[in-house]
């Protein structure tokens, strides 16, 4: 018992020393970078605002959400606080400005998380299909991932061909020197992660995922995860250089050794450093490395980060 109490006094120190080192950082460098005071005239039609002629899709710095569609996972007040990490629908984060979505299924096709399920993949599509109608220059990635522990849904790929159809952006290598421009009236890559079925080809309607990689930790500890983000990032070649997207998630994780085990308050350690992060990877020498950036519970303060620095790089060459 002793030994445990002992553990977590030493989990609470070492939680609050990282936070300090984040708030440190934040008032020695400041939090500012090229386009940090841009503001999209309109969150939902933010590319329209830039220009689908000047948009080069490896040159935008994405906005994306993780775990999508999680809004209404679980039971309400019971075990939804352990799962969920975004509270907006998946139509509200694209209209409130997010681009890449994150969503993971199971069998039945109903979206998951872990062990906990919500709404069927039907919803997910339906949503994102209303705020294609109601946009014309607004480009999507869809991760869609069969959940860690299940096994795929039968005939997904050819469900998701059939659901979206001629939006569907086809896999090829060539799309990211297009401009958005060029790849219209086409309007979604949809990346689909199977476990065990078949991984799209090159020329199919679906993209493999190797063309979008990240380097996820698993952690509680706000600079722990700043810092490894920061590394890997740095690893990475130049946007203009590769053929695959990169993302990097300002997230934080809930550990089963730790009292808080809530997404919400665990993930808000580092929440708040969004823009210190973009800050930081000018600072570093890398900021020519960001493309799609991801967060729980976004807001329009992150989306506003990320077409700030896309405005920069794309309308000022800066980054």
């Amino acid at each position: 018992m002793g030994s445990q109490v002992s553990k977590q006094v030493e989990r609470r120190k070492s939680i609050a020393d990282e936070k300090k080192i984040l708030a440190d950082l934040l008032d020695s460098s400041g939090d500012q970078f090229p386009g940090s005071d841009y503001r999209p005239p309109d969150r939902k039609t933010w590319m329209s605002a830039i220009g689908p002629d000047r948009l080069r899709v490896d040159q935008i710095v994405w906005p994306g959400t993780h775990d999508s569609a999680t809004d209404k996972i679980g039971v309400r007040f019971v075990s939804r606080p352990f799962a969920q990490c975004q509270s907006c629908s998946i139509y509200g984060q694209l209209a409130g400005g997010a681009r890449v979505l994150d969503v993971r299924v199971q069998e039945d096709r109903r979206v998951c998380h872990g062990v906990l399920t919500t709404y069927s993949v039907d919803v997910v599509i339906d949503q994102i299909k209303r705020f294609i109608s109601e946009t014309q220059h607004e480009i999507i990635i869809l991760e869609i991932r069969t959940e860690f522990g299940h096994d795929d849904p039968p005939d997904f790929d050819k469900y998701l061909v059939d659901k979206l159809g001629d939006l569907l952006i086809h896999q090829d290598d060539a799309v990211f020197n297009k401009t958005v421009a060029e790849l219209l009236p086409r309007r979604i890559i949809c990346v689909w992660k199977p476990r065990k079925s078949p991984a799209p080809k090159r020329g199919d309607p679906l993209w493999s995922s190797g063309y979008l990689k990240d380097n996820w930790i698993d952690t509680d500890l706000p600079s722990t995860k700043f810092e490894s983000n920061m590394k890997h990032l740095s690893e990475q070649q130049a946007v203009t250089r590769r053929k695959y997207f990169y993302r990097v998630e300002n997230t934080a994780t809930p550990q089963a050794d730790n009292p808080v085990v809530c997404v919400r308050p665990v993930t808000g350690r580092i929440h708040g450093y969004a823009r210190l992060f973009i800050s930081q990877a000018f600072k570093r020498g890398f900021a020519d490395r960001l493309q799609v950036f991801s967060t729980d519970f976004i807001d329009g303060d992150f989306v506003d980060a990320c077409v700030g620095m896309t405005h920069a790089r794309i309308i000022e060459g800066k980054a």
